[in-house]
């Protein structure tokens, strides 16, 4: 678990130590459990937004910020989501995550008239659901599952794909539109979906037993370490796939450099680390954050959360739920990861496709997937 939050030290009358007004946020997220690892790098860019503005003096307010713990879980999200709802202060929410949760989590925001902003939430059908204070700042799966369809295709030049899905609402939405593409390119392709297991064993046999030149898995890093040793272990010899849900250092050590090496992820996300003009934001991540470097979704969720603050800023004294929420969808900023500004749809404009490869066990940036697949 995650213990910790930025805050501002608030007294009973709202009001920060220095007499200034606090602003509560809140933040929905997996805390918890295998995959945790993705919602602790979208918490720390939280923090490290917070924690820059409230040692902006210009600023005319404070942050507090406040977590809630869905465990990525659909079952979860509710009870996470009325946690925040159900405390007053809280004018706006940086998540949730995953989209089983957000799926399940945002009826109820909606009804509270309560803004959420997911830095990673992908599937397609979130923005097509009716939710009326829901918007994301990362690309829908239909994007990112077309540019790796057309990269499988074009650069990899597979003739034969098993796509595999872990039966949520990510890893569905993800394969769906990967196998869309894949056909209109002539690919042949070979769908299963499995729940999250503990032995892949008879998975890794059906997948071998088809002979693909690639595996997709979409889904998330833990099952995707189990799933790559399985296959590493029965000497599968085609390319291994995923999507951002994997995308992050713990898949390498939870699945062993040897099983790891070579795979690709994919992610409608690019990496700070390497990007020059996120420079200040990673030193200012590590500084904040005890030196961890930014992951997956750290910026994005940076970027929702300066977002906010741009609308803060803008409002004034005039603050309320119902304020923020409508003064969101205008909102035009220029974060580190992409301009924050949204269709009326909440669908953020604009969007890339970046691929990434395990080399000598490290995750490295390859780059944008339609530069790669031009050159």
């Amino acid at each position: 678990m995650v213990a910790l939050t930025a805050a501002a030290c608030g007294s009973d009358d709202g009001s920060s130590s220095d007499g200034k007004k606090t602003i509560t946020i809140g933040f929905q997220g997996v805390l918890s459990g295998d995959n945790q690892q993705l919602g602790i790098n979208a918490l720390y860019g939280v923090e490290t937004a917070v924690a820059e503005a409230n040692a902006d003096a210009n600023l005319p307010f404070k942050l507090k910020l406040v977590q809630s713990d869905d465990a990525g879980s659909p079952d979860q999200g509710p009870t996470a989501a009325q946690k925040l709802i159900d405390n007053s202060d809280v004018l706006a929410v940086v998540g949730p995550m995953f989209s089983g949760a957000t799926k399940a989590s945002e009826p109820l925001y909606s009804q509270a008239g309560l803004l959420s902003v997911s830095p990673s939430a992908t599937n397609p059908a979130l923005t097509t659901l009716g939710f009326r204070t829901f918007y994301r700042v990362i690309a829908p799966d239909t994007v990112q599952g077309t540019a790796d369809a057309d990269y499988i295709a074009t650069v990899l030049k597979a003739k034969k794909v098993f796509s595999l899905d872990d039966k949520s609402d990510y890893g569905t939405g993800l394969s769906a539109a990967l196998e869309k593409e894949l056909k209109a390119k002539g690919v042949t392709v070979v769908h299963d979906g499995i729940n999250p297991t503990k032995n892949y064993t008879s998975e890794a046999t059906k997948i071998i037993s088809e002979k693909p030149d690639v595996l997709f898995y979409s889904g998330y890093y833990a099952e995707l370490a189990l799933l790559s040793k399985a296959l590493h272990d029965k000497g599968f010899r085609g390319i291994t796939v995923s999507g951002d849900g994997s995308l992050d250092a713990k898949y390498v050590e939870q699945a062993g450099a040897a099983a790891a090496e070579g795979t690709y992820l994919t992610c409608p996300c690019s990496d700070a680390n390497s990007d020059p003009n996120a420079a200040a934001f990673v030193e200012s991540y590590k500084k904040i954050n005890g030196g961890a470097r930014p992951g997956t979704y750290s910026g994005e969720a940076y970027d929702a959360t300066n977002a906010l603050i741009e609308v803060f800023k803008n409002l004034g004294d005039n603050l309320s739920r119902e304020s923020v929420a409508e003064a969101f969808g205008k909102v035009d900023y220029q974060g580190v990861t992409k301009l924050v500004k949204f269709q009326p749809n909440g669908e953020v404009e604009g969007a890339n496709d970046f691929i990434y490869r395990v080399k000598n066990g490290q995750i490295v940036v390859l780059g944008n997937t339609v530069d790669l697949i031009k050159s």
